[in-house]
């Protein structure tokens, strides 16, 4: 009812409508009560069924089989589609190439003498200064000398070296150490503050004395790639970059970097992937012009001060590049933050503190933020649905009665969320039992079955259905899905309702909880036009450098569990029915991201999905040809964004591989 109309009702009609609406919420709530009762009441029965189990003799005396048997299960689990003495020795072989992959990226990686003659007399067309800050404090002299001399070494030679140092008095050699080198070379100003300020405060300091275009930021223990100024001025030159970072490694304290532990080969830009985990992090270097009207580093979120920064800044930031070459060195030692979180436990707290800050100062309310299972840093985070939407489910289908009612079943059982309609498109079905199915569903009157009529188009089919949704959400499903979490609506419709957001897609597992789907990367797979990234993964795998455990930024996902606002939908004009069976999930979510929306995976909402049962795989005859004629119209139709490459998934990732392996 609109306001117009409420301002004119009685007081009784008021009455009478408000008492409506509250027991019409009362209600609501009351299911939900109920839902969440029963579940909770099956997690108690298996809970304690599990205990009467485990307390049994035959379980303490089977201990012996069951630890043989896990060892089978993990050693099988890890070998996963290699099982076979055949498949392992491929295994051994990707293990190979991924050694020698690795190989590449420490001092291998830097420029010979020829080389960094020619970046040296490199004339670039903007004259720009990088002032690099560091902040010390008891730095141990081997590590402050490594992190100096790699400074020095650049092959780009317009910069100025700002340290301050809050050492105290039984750490002088510091002062010395600095002093000696500020004496050789004027591009490195040190300052000797009075007291320890605290990370904040001496990387405040390290400011002051910058005069450079650019601020970079680097910590006292860590080491450079010679060409990293190099390759950020080329970011600059060619374009317009105001904030650039690359890819970086962990490394063992007192050794060598190429004793690399984890390279971290990072996305282009990606904010949801950013507000979830720093994955930034270093090396971070900003037009100074950024940093108007705000400070560097606040002192509040000292422990997460980075975080909080870079946050801040790729807010203002217009044009932001990511370097995806491996240029920044992060050394692991006791105490440092890169071998232990724990060894800076405040650092938890600063980090939600500053994605909190974050969202506010973007404009989100009575979000709520929580560590994973990945990493107490890396989070999960809950955004406020705005109202209560309707929510139009699009389920095509075509006989298998047993698979759309155990999909319907799951929907109608475990969901949480209750302003849905469901949409049944059927499509050429014969069974008798289906239509009597049919009858049945409808007498729920959130359920409506259409009729399509024609050839098997799945494009055709769901804009069908879309065109009769009542919803302000679209939500295509598979018949072949299977609700896990009873929150999978609203884990979608948090990231729908956002304005920036073109699809949501969800994690989907087969029937033995591997992963079918955890995002699309463009290119990846044998015809180079799309593939699922972690596929086949264990279910509590945490994925590459955690990315299975944390809402992100993806190309595409699957049209299997797509969430869209139908405006978006509309706007698009739905799918492409020139890809009647493949392909066109991700041709509408590589249209999303062309007009300007962003799409996101997010792995809190979770179904089975057991892929390819209505209609059969595309790996053989008549179906392999049409795949291929699709593949083909793909690749032509996006040939320069294929080009370009998935801006979510780094050039230093095979594509042959779904595993995040490194191409040799």
């Amino acid at each position: 009812m609109e306001q117009k109309e409420r301002n004119q009702m009685t007081e009784e009609e008021a009455l009478r409508y408000y008492k409506a609406a509250y027991e019409r919420e009362r209600d609501k709530g009351r299911v939900l009560a109920d839902k969440l009762a029963q579940a909770g009441q099956q997690e108690k029965a298996l809970q304690e069924r599990l205990q009467h189990i485990k307390g049994s003799v035959f379980w303490r005396m089977s201990k012996p089989l069951r630890m043989a048997v896990h060892w089978v299960r993990r050693t099988k689990e890890r070998l996963g589609q290699y099982g076979s003495l055949k498949g392992i020795l491929r295994k051994l072989n990707a293990k190979k190439i991924e050694f020698e992959a690795r190989s590449q990226h420490g001092t291998a990686s830097f420029p010979n003498e020829e080389e960094a003659g020619r970046q040296r007399e490199t004339k670039f067309r903007r004259d720009i200064k990088f002032s690099i800050l560091v902040p010390l404090y008891n730095t141990p002299e081997k590590f402050l000398r490594q992190a100096i001399d790699s400074v020095r070494e650049q092959t780009y030679g317009n910069w100025q070296l700002c340290l301050a140092d809050g050492s105290d008095a039984e750490h002088s050699d510091v002062e010395r150490i600095c002093r000696e080198y500020a004496s050789e070379d004027v591009r490195i100003y040190y300052r000797k503050l009075p007291e320890n300020e605290g990370i904040s405060g001496n990387t405040n300091a390290c400011l002051s004395m910058a005069a450079g275009d650019y601020i970079g930021l680097f910590d006292h223990d860590d080491v450079l790639h010679p060409s990293v100024l190099y390759e950020y001025m080329k970011a600059i030159c060619d374009q317009d970059a105001d904030y650039i970072y690359c890819d970086e490694a962990t490394f063992k304290g007192n050794k060598t970097i190429d004793d690399m532990i984890t390279l971290h080969f990072k996305p282009d830009f990606a904010p949801d992937n950013l507000r979830a985990n720093n994955y930034i992090c270093h090396f971070s270097v900003f037009d100074k012009r950024l940093l108007e009207g705000t400070e560097l580093f606040r002192s509040q979120f000292d422990g997460s001060q980075d975080h909080d920064m870079i946050l801040r800044l790729t807010s203002r930031a217009k044009h932001i590049v990511h370097v995806p070459k491996l240029l920044y060195y992060w050394r692991s030692h006791a105490g440092s933050v890169a071998a232990d979180i724990g060894a800076k436990s405040y650092a938890i707290e600063a980090a939600k503190g500053a994605v909190a800050a974050h969202l506010r100062e973007q404009g989100y309310k009575n979000f709520e933020i929580s560590s994973t299972k990945a990493f107490e840093t890396i989070f999960q985070i809950k955004y406020e649905i705005q109202g209560s939407p309707r929510v139009s489910i699009v389920i095509p289908n075509k006989d298998h009665i047993e698979d759309l009612r155990r999909c319907i079943t799951s929907i109608l059982e475990k969901s949480t969320y209750d302003n849905y309609e469901i949409i049944v498109v059927e499509n050429n079905s014969t069974t008798e039992e289906i239509f009597d199915y049919y009858k049945q569903i409808q007498e729920n009157p959130n359920i409506r079955v259409i009729t399509y009529e024609g050839d098997f188009n799945y494009s055709k089919i769901n804009n069908l259905g879309v065109s009769h949704a009542q919803g302000d959400y679209i939500l295509l499903l598979n018949n072949d899905t299977q609700v896990i979490t009873l929150d999978w609506i609203e884990e979608l419709l948090m990231y729908a309702q956002r304005k920036d957001v073109g699809a949501v897609g969800a994690k989907l597992f087969y029937e033995d909880r591997t992963i079918q789907h955890a995002g699309v990367v463009l290119a990846l797979g044998q015809h180079r036009t799309a593939g699922h990234s972690h596929y086949r993964v264990s279910s509590n795998n945490l994925g590459y450098m955690g990315r299975l455990c944390y809402a992100q930024n993806v190309m595409a996902v699957t049209g299997a569990c797509l969430m869209m606002r139908k405006e978006v939908f509309d706007e698009l004009g739905g799918l492409d029915e020139s890809f009647a069976v493949s392909l066109n999930d991700v041709d509408l979510c590589v249209r999303a991201w062309k007009a300007g929306y962003i799409n996101v995976f997010t792995p809190f909402a979770e179904l089975y999905h057991f892929e390819s049962v209505s209609r059969g795989l595309d790996d053989q005859g008549e179906k392999a040809q049409r795949y291929n004629k699709e593949s083909e119209a793909f690749r032509l139709k996006w040939k320069e964004v294929l080009e370009a490459g998935d801006p979510y998934y780094n050039p230093n990732f095979s594509l042959d591989r779904s595993d995040f392996a490194l191409k040799v």
